[in-house]
């Protein structure tokens, strides 16, 4: 029987389609940077694409569906085969699949110039058929406990076609019910996915290490109750977002997830950026549902957008940017452990975050915060595609 490894080799094209994370790691990365770069004039007005989309609406889009896509995509493409011990896509499949996610990313910055219902599916296409794959490997693999990661990825998919319909309809759609799912999705999907990674790969470094504490094993009675909670309060908040009550439930939610997270043992990962990174992004998921819920109870405080970009750039920005390079190295028979350089990304990213953060609490110094962040967020992309470029487009 071929194994995914024999698929792999078997290969004999360009090194970067000979496993999903290849192309859309970087193909991801490079379009985070090319996309804030282009985002910091349009909001001083100095830039103007030609989108239908306003350029708020722009930017969530591109962040949400389009950079997060493609590493959604190449973190499932890689794992699925692991998890249902059938072949991976490799070769002219995986670049039609990685043509019609640029496809989607054209269509959508010029789709003043194309029909509406055009570009939605063109940009829908990458995302339904990853979801068809991912659905069939799951069910012919008999992989019932991942279902949840594949209906995570269905209403991820479902709300980018409500966002396209919101934006179509006039409404401003970077603060509609698509977006709202679409981050609700995502931020499941890294709870579901992060409290396997994480703790288990905090176990493998502090065994090496030979330190005594362990965390605790993934997915025990309390992560499951963590998880109904987040769930039930994402639901909420997706339907009630300007509610008290969804406040409320999200500050419980991120009190749960909080305790989650100091169950594994990050304080004793100082000595690995690999591993307390995962910590870290981890981190953002409990800090985001406490400030979210926090504006929500008591307007003010933090302001929305400030508190809502804690999961976006920080939630999603840095744990996808965590998983990307790890799985890199580990891919492509690299030691597994951070170099200065990835350090220094890791700190980039972290200061955008923060950066943003402080700016919606801070109106009169806003222009200003939002220029670091958006220059500490670019350096960061820009950083993993100088350093692990090479890695995923040219060595096997």
């Amino acid at each position: 029987m071929t194994t995914t490894a024999q698929q792999v080799r078997a290969w004999k094209g360009p090194a970067v389609l000979s496993f999903g994370f290849r192309p859309f790691f970087f193909g991801g990365a490079l379009w985070a940077a090319i996309s804030m770069v282009l985002w910091v004039p349009m909001l001083a007005g100095y830039l103007a694409l030609p989108t239908a989309f306003d350029p708020v609406s722009w930017h969530a889009h591109e962040f949400l569906f389009g950079y997060l896509g493609a590493v959604v995509a190449g973190f499932l493409m890689t794992a699925v085969p692991n998890w249902t011990g059938r072949l991976p896509v490799v070769g002219w499949p995986l670049a039609m699949l990685f043509a019609l996610w640029l496809a989607g990313r054209l269509a959508v910055t010029v789709s003043a110039h194309l029909p509406t219902l055009a570009v939605a599916v063109v940009d829908l296409a990458m995302p339904a058929a990853l979801s068809a794959m991912i659905g069939r490997e799951i069910i012919a693999g008999r992989n019932w406990r991942n279902l949840p990661v594949f209906a995570a990825l269905i209403a991820l998919l479902f709300a980018n076609a409500l966002f396209h319909w919101e934006a179509a309809a006039g409404a401003y759609a970077a603060q509609g019910f698509g977006l709202r799912l679409g981050l609700a999705a995502a931020l499941m999907m890294i709870a579901l996915v992060g409290g396997r990674i994480v703790p288990s790969f905090t176990r493998n470094w502090l065994v090496r290490q030979g330190e005594g504490r362990l965390p605790v094993p993934p997915m025990q009675r309390f992560d499951k109750v963590a998880l109904a909670v987040f769930l039930a309060a994402l639901v909420l908040w997706v339907l009630l977002p300007d509610a008290a009550v969804s406040g409320f439930a999200l500050i419980l939610a991120g009190l749960l997830h909080l305790l989650r997270l100091l169950r594994w043992r990050g304080e004793r990962t100082g000595g690995e950026a690999l591993v307390w990174v995962l910590h870290a992004g981890y981190l953002f998921l409990p800090l985001g549902a406490l400030a979210l819920g926090a504006e929500l109870v008591l307007p003010g405080m933090f302001g929305l957008a400030a508190a809502q970009h804690l999961w976006m750039a920080g939630g999603i920005g840095l744990m996808t940017i965590a998983v990307m390079t790890r799985a890199t190295l580990g891919h492509t028979g690299r030691q597994l452990t951070a170099n200065r350089g990835t350090v220094v990304l890791y700190a980039l990213l972290i200061m955008a975050v923060l950066g943003r953060f402080v700016a919606g609490m801070q109106p009169q110094h806003a222009l200003w915060l939002y220029d670091i962040s958006g220059l500490a967020w670019c350096a960061a992309y820009a950083m993993f595609c100088l350093l692990y470029g090479p890695l995923l487009l040219l060595r096997r």
